[in-house]
């Protein structure tokens, strides 16, 4: 198995109201002792890391990259309110369990990187090294309330042309992606109605409730951000709002001490597709440098 042929696979989790599948994409060698686990944001999904795996694996590693529930090609819960962190860290260590893995190295982009912050909080935590990009322990409402403008809002794209537009226009501050970039991005953000019907965004637009509730002030975890002590890599988006300088800085000083990298032409969040960012990531998890 070449590190360009991901490999679908699927873990059982349990809610309140009983099971549901949440299914990932493995890169790699299986057996290779270097594992990366990479986990998207609020509306996003695990291929988001499609670039990043291929670069990881290439370099040795084994890359997991799941489908949050409600995301991508995982279950919707039955009931939404389940929607939040306690479930997803309960996902997450399922997840880690089927890895049978003592050790895994955290790539968390948004949503993902506050599940990697709560993880490596808790004692006797797997987590080696943790990477969050674009998100820290201080998210100021206004940033909250912008997203939950358009969370949930589940609009139908009757052709993939009107897809990419929507994407180019909420994903702007991705970055400076090319042409090819935003298809791609839009192929894997959307899914196919009933024949001749259509798109939708892949997600479950339920998750926008608890969103709304979570928007309702700053978001404030400086306390989880003191109880991680692993090397942790902090990127911000040079523009970004969910994630001010002022508290990259404070990351910095306080917690893990974070080595901070701010990356221009961003907001929320660097895509994570331009080979300078993955290089950066490659090398920051694989020899502890920054190239930045």
């Amino acid at each position: 198995m070449t590190p360009t042929e991901p490999r679908g696979d699927e873990v059982a989790c349990l809610s309140a109201q009983g099971f549901h599948r949440m299914r990932y994409r493995a890169w790699g060698d299986p057996d290779a002792a270097r594992v990366v686990v990479c986990v998207h944001g609020l509306t996003r999904n695990g291929r988001d890391f499609d670039t990043l795996a291929r670069v990881l694996s290439a370099a040795g590693c084994r890359v997991v990259c799941p489908d949050v529930v409600g995301r991508g090609t995982s279950d919707w819960l039955a009931d939404p309110a389940g929607y939040g962190f306690a479930q997803y860290l309960a996902d997450m260590t399922v997840l880690l369990a089927r890895l049978d893995v003592a050790r895994v190295d955290w790539v968390g982009t948004s949503m993902g990187g506050l599940i990697g912050m709560m993880l490596a909080a808790q004692d006797g935590h797997p987590v080696r090294r943790l990477v969050i990009n674009d998100i820290g322990p201080m998210i100021p409402r206004a940033a909250l309330q912008r997203i939950a403008d358009y969370v949930g809002k589940n609009p139908h794209f009757p052709d993939m042309a009107t897809a990419e537009s929507y994407i180019r226009a909420v994903h702007a501050p991705f970055g400076a992606l090319d042409d090819a970039q935003w298809r791609r991005l839009t192929e894997t953000s959307v899914t196919a109605e009933n024949v001749g019907q259509g798109y939708r965004l892949r997600y479950d637009p339920a998750i926008a409730a608890a969103f709304g509730d979570l928007a309702e002030e700053d978001f404030d975890l400086w306390p989880v951000w003191d109880r991680v002590t692993i090397p942790t890599l902090a990127l911000r988006g040079a523009v970004s709002d969910l994630l001010s300088g002022a508290t990259l800085h404070e990351m910095a000083q306080r917690g893990p001490k974070a080595e901070i990298v701010e990356i221009a032409g961003c907001g929320h969040a660097p895509a994570l597709l331009d080979p300078a960012q993955t290089a950066l990531i490659r090398d920051w998890l694989l020899t502890g440098e920054t190239a930045a």
